[in-house]
């Protein structure tokens, strides 16, 4: 017996009337990969739509922490600012500071120049009030001329034609000049005296210039530096050009190495 279209006709139309018979229909003619089918696409769409959710969370949070990271370096951006303005005031401070160190710095290179000047006018006054207690080591009778006795030295020597102006200038400028006689042949000499609180070897250039020219008045002059203590390169220079040293009292010969005498 065949199976019309009629007969498939009457079937669908049972099949409507009964759909408690659909479902063993469609476990004869569905295979079941074709049954489980519905129920794997409901389970997908659930899992589809908790990994939406999830995804959905994890944006949320990614632009949270997007705008958390834009507010950081908005905050970034306001700190370096205002280290850039600190950092300008700074630099201006410093600058002010450097130039009012400077200016200290001048003050007190001017201050202690000022200073050493009073202390070598102080000493060189010294040096003429108590000379004969000085340099007594050097010479015997010490005498140290007074401004009047130099000017009528100098000039006597000037108008013979001994000294030119420049020199008698040169001379006048002497800190202390003595007279005495040589201790070993009591020959009459002089004694040019360069007077400095800290000696340097300027002072005993300066001794040593003048000597030379105060000597063309036929006597002999020994050059001297005085003060309060001597650079080592002025003593080296001193034992060299046969300059004595006067320091606190004491006169060393050029040929001493310390100590006094």
């Amino acid at each position: 017996m065949s199976f019309t279209v009629d007969d498939f006709h009457d079937l669908v139309r049972l099949l409507e009337e009964r759909p408690d018979w659909q479902a063993d229909i469609r476990r004869i003619v569905l295979t079941k990969d074709l049954l489980a089918l519905p129920e794997q696409v409901a389970e997908l769409r659930v899992t589809t739509e908790r990994r939406f959710q999830e995804l959905a969370e994890a944006q949320a949070r990614t632009e949270q922490k997007v705008t958390a990271l834009a507010e950081a370096q908005a905050r970034t951006e306001q700190k370096v600012t205002d280290l850039a303005v600190a950092q300008t005031r700074t630099e201006a401070q410093l600058t002010e500071l450097t130039m009012e160190v400077r200016e200290l710095t001048r003050t007190v290179r001017t201050l202690t120049d000022e200073v050493g000047t009073l202390k070598g006018i102080n000493l060189e006054a010294e040096y003429r009030t108590k000379g004969h207690a000085y340099f007594s080591r050097v010479v015997r009778r010490p005498h140290v001329l007074s401004s009047d006795e130099i000017v009528s030295l100098v000039e006597d020597a000037q108008e013979s034609g001994v000294f030119s102006d420049a020199e008698a200038r040169e001379l006048y400028e002497a800190d202390v000049i003595v007279r005495g006689k040589r201790p070993e042949d009591r020959v009459d000499v002089y004694l040019l005296v360069e007077v400095s609180w800290g000696v340097g070897t300027y002072d005993v250039e300066r001794a040593i210039k003048r000597s030379v020219l105060l000597a063309r008045l036929g006597t002999a002059v020994i050059p001297v530096v005085a003060g309060k203590r001597l650079a080592g390169d002025a003593i080296q220079m001193a034992r060299t050009h046969q300059v004595w040293q006067v320091t606190d009292g004491y006169a060393l010969p050029p040929e001493a190495e310390s100590g006094a005498s």
